[in-house]
């Protein structure tokens, strides 16, 4: 794992201890990419691998209209006011011509408000509030992996076959896990009027008390539970859960649990039969997919994880925006080819499209059952489940959204 620097990171895949390379005024595009890596470094090593292995395969067949992408790489360290600092001094001093990234929705949220104030295109990879594209939407945020509501609508549709009643929810306490619950509860209930939930859970991120948590929701006494923790809180919590016998003879759903960045650290211990979205990697056997798991394998020597397909989707995404304009970087213009704009997943499941009423794209998930092989977590039994299937109707986003 590559270590990061606080300051300028170098993209286009140059090594970090390299000078800047200064090319001709007009030739390089530059993107300003602010992201939490010392944070959250399971799901954002992989993801800059990723970037990197996208901007080197587009620089490789000659640019976009004969111009190079270059990324200059900053590190929020999960704070918004850091995210909010690097995105004025890309703007303003680096030049960048566009923002991306962001991680954590608190930090998303912070960077659409700044693109908003500061009229500059910002192209979310990874928060996943809808409040980025609804409540707090704008004309110059967009946003690409599916949210909250889409991922709970996902999991609702398994939930909802269940014969649980009785439910329980835990999520770290900050805008994704608050927002993930509330989806939940509300289209659970909708789809199955006869449950009840009984208790809920929100610890610190990344400062969970998971033997408290553990007995805590124990006490409620549940049929299930809908768990939105992950990275270093997952862990703590499915170790106390297996400890405890909180998981005997109860149904789990859990959002982003199938991802390999969370479900891999726990090695023999991943638990088994829950009901997750994520990233089958080793079995998904798409045409693209192939070609895009064996161009990372031969560049990082590893496989990707779900990080490295946001990111690759994400300079996917631009550089399909940048051939729309022909190249022309003014805001406006990239906006409006924003809007619309159709491009292909890493997945190979198709072409991916960022609707013009919210900006959301229909990026879908992956939702399956955990499983064990050889000793580590899996995902098995698992269906692509395509993003624009679980969005709502455009009256409906006409009453979450502001006009932008």
């Amino acid at each position: 794992m590559v270590g990061f620097d606080r300051r300028t990171l170098l993209a286009g895949g140059t090594a970090l201890a390299m000078p800047r390379i200064v090319h001709a005024q007009g030739d390089v595009i530059r993107i300003g990419e602010v992201n939490s890596y010392t944070s959250q470094p399971a799901f954002l090593a992989p993801y800059r691998n990723g970037w990197i292995l996208a901007i080197e395969q587009v620089n490789a067949g000659g640019g976009v209209n004969g111009r190079r992408l270059e990324t200059i790489f900053r590190d929020d360290a999960g704070r918004p006011e850091d995210a909010v600092r690097h995105a004025g001094e890309l703007i303003n001093s680096e030049r960048v011509a566009l923002l991306a990234g962001g991680f954590l929705s608190n930090v998303g949220l912070a960077l659409g408000d700044f693109a908003n104030q500061n009229k500059k295109l910002f192209v979310a990879s990874e928060p996943l509030t809808d409040a980025l594209v609804w409540a707090r939407g704008n004309r110059y945020t967009f946003r690409l992996r599916p949210s909250t509501y889409m991922q709970a609508a996902m999991l609702v549709e398994e939930a909802a076959k269940l014969p649980a009643r009785r439910w329980a929810t835990v999520a770290p306490n900050y805008e994704y896990g608050q927002s993930a619950v509330r989806w939940f509860k509300e289209l659970l209930t909708r789809a199955k009027p006869d449950v009840t939930f009984v208790g809920e859970q929100f610890p610190a991120l990344g400062r969970i008390d998971a033997g408290a948590t553990v007995q805590a929701l124990a006490s409620t006494t549940p049929d299930a539970i809908f768990n939105v923790t992950f990275g270093a809180d997952l862990t703590n919590f499915v170790r106390q859960g297996n400890t405890r016998g909180l998981f005997e003879r109860r149904r789990i759903v859990s959002m982003l649990t199938g991802e390999p960045e969370y479900l891999l650290p726990l090695g023999d211990e991943a638990p088994e039969n829950w009901i997750v979205t994520g990233y089958p990697w080793e079995d998904l056997n798409t045409p693209g997919h192939t070609a895009f798991r064996d161009a990372y394998r031969a560049r990082f020597n590893e496989a990707p994880r779900l990080g490295s397909v946001v990111a690759f989707d994400t300079v996917s995404a631009i550089a399909a925006m940048l051939r729309k304009t022909g190249a022309d970087t003014e805001t406006e213009k990239m906006v409006d080819a924003m809007r619309g704009l159709t491009f292909p997943t890493a997945f190979g499941t198709g072409d991916v499209t960022f609707r013009p009423i919210d900006h959301q794209s229909t990026l879908g998930a992956y939702v399956g059952r955990t499983a064990l092989r050889n000793g580590r977590g899996t995902m098995v039994d698992w269906r692509y489940a395509d993003g624009a299937a679980y969005l709502p109707a455009d009256d409906v986003v006409r009453t979450l959204r502001p006009q932008s």
